[in-house]
């Protein structure tokens, strides 16, 4: 007969980057329940609108969290500017699409290392990371940081980015472009690596859907479902496909994240190939009066940002819903049945950020 026992996995843990605490119901190896528990960095971030005026709460928003930094950020501007009736000029709408797909690269590149490490390829990780410092140093370039920017502002941007130095990052994108694919056949055809993620925390199109799960967590299962396809930004514009897979396992999840990756990289190719002129802002007046919600395709996946204003300089709530939160019960689903040696990578496979989950 199975003996049952409880683990308690987390909040501090060597391969799970950030602090969510989950009880492990185990049969023997076997994991038969996992009750997750969150909380524990909880800062209260949404309050703080009570506090600092609707255009010192950017930088509040994009503290959110440091990897998705500029999407949070943007997201806020957004629901502020449609309910301000703020007309973006298009060069604006462009450099924040850029920047938004570094970005995206940016956290892809960061997670690959963080499967690599989960799964003990120790060079692997350090080579994902070597070649992420590239996506960083250009931030650091065309804004002056490397994690939080700070260059989203109500109505656009804070500062232009020369057309030359976007350039000069399309020729840095074709050598780290080249460098993923050395990485990438590592990840997707490494007999050792496939025999960790291949057929391990499979996930079904349905139960995707069921559960409520947004971003490459639903792609890998076989939906085709991508927010920038509603057209903000610029992205009406740019020509692209919705990466998916129709296996839903741990391997189709990486599959589907290094595929977003090059994808990333075309996205601003288009856009620096089509970068119109003009002014990066529009003149703000007044101050909110209203509500609205707007949804974005974070890298982890779809987040929506809910902002009410009463015509006073701060305003009155704001709610943001992140993807992990959304792809947390999926968690839960893909680890019953599975071994306990294969729940890190499991974790770290929906790409958790408690930091966004908890704000």
């Amino acid at each position: 007969m199975a003996t049952r026992s409880v683990v308690p996995f987390g909040p501090q843990h060597p391969v799970l980057p950030e602090p969510i605490h989950i009880d492990l119901v185990l049969e023997d190896e076997k994991v038969i329940e996992a009750i997750p528990s969150i909380g524990f960095i909880h800062r209260g971030l949404e309050k703080l609108v009570e506090k600092k005026d609707f255009q010192e709460m950017v930088y509040v928003a994009e503290r959110i969290c440091g990897i998705c930094s500029f999407g949070h950020g943007y997201g806020y501007v957004d629901a502020i500017e449609h309910i301000m009736s703020i007309e973006v000029p298009e060069r604006a709408k462009y450099l924040r699409m850029i920047l938004f797909e570094l970005s995206r690269l940016h956290s892809h590149l960061l997670w690959l290392g963080l499967l690599a490490d989960a799964f003990g390829f120790e060079s692997l990780f350090m080579d994902t990371w070597r070649i992420r410092e590239g996506i960083l140093d250009m931030f650091e370039e065309s804004t002056g940081g490397r994690v939080i920017f700070s260059i989203n502002k109500v109505g656009g941007v804070r500062r232009d980015i020369p057309d030359e130095m976007l350039k000069r990052f399309v020729k840095k994108l074709d050598e780290i472009e080249s460098e993923v694919g050395v990485a990438a056949r590592a990840f997707l055809e490494d007999s050792a690596v496939k025999t960790r993620l291949c057929g391990i925390g499979k996930l079904t199109a349905r139960e995707a859907e069921e559960l409520g799960c947004c971003g490459p967590m639903l792609r890998a299962s076989g939906i085709r479902r991508d927010t920038r396809k509603l057209g903000y930004l610029a992205y009406d514009d740019i020509d692209f496909d919705i990466i998916a897979s129709d296996v839903g396992d741990s391997y189709a999840r990486t599959e589907v994240r290094l595929g977003e990756i090059f994808q990333s990289i075309d996205i601003i190719r288009q856009a620096v190939s089509k970068l119109p002129g003009g002014e990066t802002e529009a003149p703000v007046k007044g101050f909110p009066d209203g509500e609205y919600m707007t949804r974005i395709e974070q890298p982890r996946g779809e987040a929506c940002y809910y902002v009410k204003a009463n015509g006073k300089k701060f305003i009155q709530r704001m709610r943001v819903r992140t993807p992990t939160f959304a792809n947390i019960p999926a968690l839960t689903k893909i680890l019953q049945g599975c071994d306990m040696a294969d729940v890190p990578i499991m974790v770290v496979t929906i790409d958790p950020c408690i930091s966004c989950t908890e704000r």
